[in-house]
C-alpha cells in the first residue's frame, strides 16, 4: 500500500497501538506503585526486629504472612477471572494494599503486623493475575516485551522502596509508613483508567479479544507440557528462594559481616534491586528475538559464578557482585511466565496467577526456612548455602524451543 493510500487516523483520535502502549505504561507504573508499597515491609525488618525484639524466625513469618496469602489466592483468582474477567478488580486490589499499609503504620503488636502483612498479600493476589492478562491483551503480539515492561515497573518500585524506607521510615519511625498512602491512591486512579480501557475492549468484541489476549499459541503434546511446567517450577524455586535470601537478609548480612549502618545497608540493597530493574527490561525483548529458552538458561545458570563468589568477598566486591547477580537473574521471570502462557494457551489468568503465586509462595517459605537456618547457624552460612541454587538452571536444557513463527 502506498503512503497516499494508507489509512489516516482521524484528528483527535488515538491509534490502537498508541492506546495499547499507554495501557502497558500505565500497568507498569501501577505495578511499580504497588510493589513500592510492598517493598516497604521487608525494608523495615531491621526496625521491627529491634522494636519488637524479634528473631529471624519471626521475621521470616512476616514474609510468610505477606507472600503466603498472595501465593494461595493468586491461582484461584486467575482461574476465576479466566471465565469472568474483572477489569476493575485491580483498583480493589490496590485498595487492599492501602489498608494493609495503614494498618502496619499503627500496628502495636506482632499479631497486628502479621495481619497487616496478610492484607498487603491479598492486595497482590488480586492485582497480579488480571494485570498480567491485561498486559498480554495490550501486547500486540510482543508478549515478552509487554511482560517485561509490566515487570520492570514492579522491579523499579521494589528497588526504590528500600531507598525511601532508609531516608523516610527509618529516621521517622513506623508511623511514617502512612505517608505513602498517597502512592496507593494514585495507583487506584491509574488502574481505574486501565479498567475502563479493558472493559470497553471486552464489550466491543468479546470472542475476538479473548482469543487475542490468550495469544493463540499452538498446543504441544500433554506430556511435554507437563514436563516443561514442572521444569519451570523448579527454575522458579531456584530463582525466588535465592532472591528471598537477598531481599530479606542481604541487609542483615552486610550489617553482620561488615558492621555497616542500617541506612548504608538499605542503600546497598537498593543497588542490587535496581540492577534487577535493568535485567527485567532486557529479558523480555531478548526473549522475543532469540527465544525464551535461551533467556531462561542464561539468566539462572549465568548467576552461578557470581553467587558462589559473593559470600567470600569484602564489602566493596560484595556490592559489586550483587549488581550482576540482580542484572542477570531478573531476566528469567518474564520469559518463564510467557513460556508457561504459551504452553497452556487460553488459560492466561490461571497461569499468571499460578506463577506469580509461586513466586510469592516460594519467596515466603524460603525466607522463613532461611531465617530458621540463620538462627541455628549464621547468616553467613545461609549465603554460602544458597549460592548453589542457580545450578538448578541446568534443567533449562530440557525445555522445548518455543520459537515464534
Amino acid at each position: 500500500m502506498s503512503a497516499a493510500a494508507a489509512p489516516q487516523a482521524k484528528p483527535g483520535t488515538v491509534s490502537h497501538g498508541t492506546a495499547s502502549l499507554m495501557i502497558l505504561a500505565s500497568l507498569s507504573l501501577s505495578h511499580g506503585l504497588n510493589d513500592l508499597i510492598q517493598s516497604l515491609l521487608p525494608a523495615i525488618y531491621p526496625l521491627l526486629k529491634d522494636a519488637y525484639a524479634l528473631d529471624f524466625v519471626h521475621i521470616g513469618l512476616i514474609t510468610v504472612a505477606f507472600q503466603g496469602t498472595a501465593s494461595m489466592l493468586q491461582p484461584l483468582i486467575g482461574l476465576y477471572t479466566d471465565k469472568y474477567p474483572k477489569p476493575y478488580s485491580l483498583t480493589i486490589g490496590m485498595g487492599c494494599t492501602l489498608c494493609g499499609l495503614l494498618l502496619l503504620s499503627v500496628a502495636s503488636s506482632y499479631a497486628v503486623i502479621l495481619l497487616a502483612a496478610a492484607m498487603v498479600g491479598i492486595g497482590s493476589s488480586i492485582f497480579h493475575p488480571e494485570s498480567s492478562r491485561m498486559a498480554r491483551a495490550a501486547s500486540g503480539g510482543r508478549h515478552g516485551f509487554a511482560q517485561s515492561l509490566f515487570q520492570v515497573g514492579g522491579n523499579f518500585g521494589s528497588a526504590i522502596g528500600p531507598l525511601l524506607a532508609a531516608f523516610i521510615v527509618v529516621p521517622n519511625g513506623q508511623k511514617s509508613l502512612a505517608w505513602f498512602s498517597g502512592v496507593a491512591l494514585v495507583g487506584m486512579l491509574v488502574l481505574f483508567n486501565c479498567g475502563r480501557w479493558y472493559a470497553a475492549r471486552l464489550a466491543a468484541a468479546p470472542a475476538r479479544n479473548a482469543a487475542k489476549a490468550q495469544g493463540g499459541a499452538q498446543a504441544l503434546p500433554r506430556p511435554i507440557v507437563l514436563r516443561s511446567i514442572a521444569i519451570l517450577i523448579a527454575l522458579m524455586f531456584s530463582k525466588f528462594v535465592y532472591l528471598a535470601s537477598m531481599s530479606t537478609y542481604f541487609t542483615f548480612y552486610l550489617i553482620d559481616q561488615f558492621q555497616v549502618t542500617v541506612q548504608h545497608a538499605q542503600l546497598f540493597l537498593f543497588v542490587f534491586l535496581f540492577a534487577q530493574v535493568a535485567g527485567t527490561f532486557l529479558g523480555g525483548p531478548i526473549g522475543d528475538r532469540f527465544g525464551r529458552k535461551l533467556v531462561i538458561w542464561a539468566s539462572i545458570l549465568g548467576v552461578l559464578p557470581f553467587s558462589l563468589a559473593l559470600p567470600h568477598a569484602n564489602l566493596f566486591w560484595t556490592v559489586m557482585l550483587a549488581i550482576p547477580v540482580g542484572l542477570v537473574i531478573a531476566g528469567a521471570f518474564s520469559a518463564i511466565v510467557v513460556m508457561a502462557q504459551d504452553l497452556v494457551p487460553g488459560r492466561t489468568g490461571v497461569i499468571s496467577g499460578l506463577f506469580f503465586g509461586l513466586a510469592f509462595g516460594m519467596g515466603g517459605l524460603g525466607a522463613a526456612a532461611l531465617g530458621l537456618l540463620a538462627d541455628h547457624t549464621s547468616i553467613a552460612y545461609v549465603f554460602q548455602l544458597v549460592a548453589w541454587l542457580p545450578a538448578i538452571g541446568l534443567l533449562a536444557a530440557f525445555l522445548p524451543n518455543m520459537q515464534r513463527a
